[in-house]
């Protein structure tokens, strides 16, 4: 497999906004797959945080930069604007403190690319209003007693955080994963339609 064919659908989008050269620094950055394909195929001088010891393992059997810590106690240890673009895949949601580290991100980068599922999808409203249970789906594929989901979010919601987090949203992607492993654009009513979504952000006085 190449590491294209190891990505989810969000990192594949994501691979693509990230420029040639540029200094990337992955927040919760897992297996490092992302990383890997962004150093390889974009020459980026890339580095992860990860807290998990398997994960950052992994990372070192990829030869990708990583270093442990906790999202929830910040980057004080980065200078600021020491990355170009500072990634947030499908972390935000399970942070505690996704306003220090949507926060931080920003301080540290000069742009963010933050993706995550929305919980405003129509068959979540859907499931939740005939079944009354919370729902399990690709996108979220978790129960309710162990996701490791502690903040639901949807598009909408993003929107108002980012701004109250003194954020310019510079570009908002809605998508629908497909079986298949691709991804079908959503420009109509994202926030009812999408089922997952990536921003591109830059701090309010960049």
């Amino acid at each position: 497999m190449t590491p294209k064919d190891l990505l989810r659908a969000d990192q594949r989008l994501i691979a693509d906004l990230i420029p040639e050269g540029a200094r990337v620094l992955d927040l919760g950055c897992g297996d490092g797959a992302l990383l890997e394909r962004l150093r390889e195929e974009r020459g980026a001088i890339v580095r992860g945080v990860e807290i998990d010891l398997d994960d950052i393992a992994t990372c070192v059997e990829r030869d990708v930069p990583v270093f442990q810590s906790d999202l929830d106690e910040g980057l004080a240890d980065i200078p600021d604007g020491r990355f170009d673009v500072v990634i947030l895949s499908q972390t935000l949601q399970v942070v505690r403190r996704p306003r220090l580290v949507l926060s931080e991100m920003l301080r540290v980068g000069t742009r963010g690319v933050v993706s995550f599922p929305n919980f405003g999808h129509w068959r979540i409203r859907m499931h939740l209003a005939l079944h009354g249970r919370m729902p399990v789906s690709e996108a979220i594929p978790y129960s309710w007693y162990d996701t490791p989901n502690i903040h639901h979010t949807t598009i909408a919601d993003f929107r108002d955080f980012a701004a109250d987090c003194g954020a310019v949203v510079e570009r908002e992607i809605a998508f629908v994963g497909r079986d298949d492993g691709k991804m079908r654009l959503v420009r109509t009513l994202p926030n009812l339609l999408a089922d997952e979504a990536v921003f591109v952000l830059r701090p309010k006085n960049a």
